[in-house]
């Protein structure tokens, strides 16, 4: 007789029932049944970790180093946004990679408690960084749909105070199961067949808080794109066709473009991961879906080693603030190599003198900072 095939997520991979007795082995007495991948998977995704682990965590510590080392930058709201992003991010490389090659490359078999407390830090990771991404797309458009009462509306105070609620309710949210709302059944159904100890509702309730997030971004950027438009009107039909905007392209559609390889990289990057939730919650996956989850997943880790190339680095006064950054650890390691040639108890007041009359000047306030070089240089456009 034919072999009948039972869902991953309620056996080992080996499991089979016989079609004669119709009967089949629904048990999963440990985690190796949600261990899935073969060895040739093993090989492409842990090249990925290893590759994008890495990466994302010296990228996002380089933002968060050079906004804490500038005092104009540490003033600033928008910087504050940025800098919880690359926090969030430097966590999820932390977490993610760690706790993902631990158990699917290294086979790693937790209790219960172990298991919950690391899926919860790679929660709360890829939670804050999403709720930061929001954050930072309701800041731009609050610049530009708000720009002459921005200052006002959007303080270092309530910044922080943001912050705080957001990462707080990361935090509570990202270790409920630890705190006891897991699967009452240990492994077998009505458990996930994609997290160990995960109840269905939970992880409905999760997925759900992330779409909801996904979808805020984008409105937020839809409704940036038709302020710029509108304005760009505007603009046109008061100095004429034969203007700024011969000589120049347009800001709507450099928005749209700047917004629209955002998105793009966003929605690609979460979206699978989301939708074999979504099915996890509605329907028994198999083997080979839950390895393409496996693949998927990684594709987040990848969002938050683009996240500093698109939300930062592109940011002109970001880079101004590390080539600084850079100048003055130069500076500081000749002037300690030159002082190091003379003697102990003879001082050079030469070189200390050439040492701090090479010191970068202090940042000057410049316009409201933005995701990219595109809104920097329209922002100020829009407010005169």
């Amino acid at each position: 007789m034919d072999e009948l095939k039972v869902p991953s997520c309620l056996g080992p991979p080996h499991a089979k029932g016989n079609t004669s007795s119709l009967t089949v082995n629904t048990s999963c007495e440990n985690l190796e049944c949600y261990m899935v991948l073969i060895q040739a998977e093993k090989t492409a995704i842990g090249s990925i970790c290893f590759l994008a682990g890495p990466i994302t965590l010296l990228e996002n510590a380089l933002v968060l180093v050079v906004i804490a080392a500038t005092a104009t930058l540490r003033q600033r709201p928008s910087f504050l946004f940025i800098g919880s992003l690359a926090l969030a991010d430097v966590f999820a490389s932390c977490f993610f990679t760690t706790s993902f090659l631990d158990f699917h490359l290294f086979r790693r078999s937790d209790g219960p408690t172990a298991y919950l407390f690391k899926l919860g830090g790679v929660t709360m990771a890829f939670s804050s960084s999403v709720g930061s991404l929001l954050l930072t797309a309701l800041d731009r458009y609050l610049c530009i749909h708000r720009a002459s009462s921005y200052k006002v509306m959007v303080t270092r105070r309530r910044a922080v105070l943001s912050l705080v609620v957001l990462w707080s309710a990361t935090i509570f949210m990202s270790f409920l199961p630890l705190m006891g709302w897991r699967c009452p059944t240990g492994l077998t159904p009505p458990c996930s067949c994609l997290f160990p100890y995960i109840n269905q509702g939970y992880l409905a309730c999760w997925t759900s808080f992330i779409l909801v997030i996904l979808a805020l971004i984008l409105g937020a950027y839809a409704l940036i794109l038709w302020t710029a438009h509108r304005h760009e009107s505007s603009m046109t039909n008061i100095q004429g066709a034969a203007g700024t905007g011969h000589a120049r392209m347009r800001m709507d559609i450099r928005l749209a473009r700047t917004f629209g390889l955002i998105l793009v990289i966003l929605v690609s990057c979460w979206l699978p991961a989301l939708s074999f939730m979504l099915a996890d919650v509605s329907m028994l996956l198999t083997h080979t879906q839950q390895r393409a989850f496996a693949f998927c997943s990684t594709l987040c880790l990848v969002n938050s080693a683009v996240n500093p190339l698109l939300y930062a680095l592109r940011c002109r006064e970001l880079r101004v603030a590390l080539q600084q950054l850079i100048h003055r650890l130069c500076e500081a390691g000749r002037c300690k190599k030159s002082t190091e040639n003379f003697s102990p108890g003879l001082p050079s007041i030469e070189n200390c003198t050439a040492c701090s009359g090479n010191e970068m000047p202090r940042n000057r306030d410049t316009q409201l900072s933005s995701i990219s070089e595109v809104v920097d240089s329209q922002v100020m456009d829009m407010r005169k």
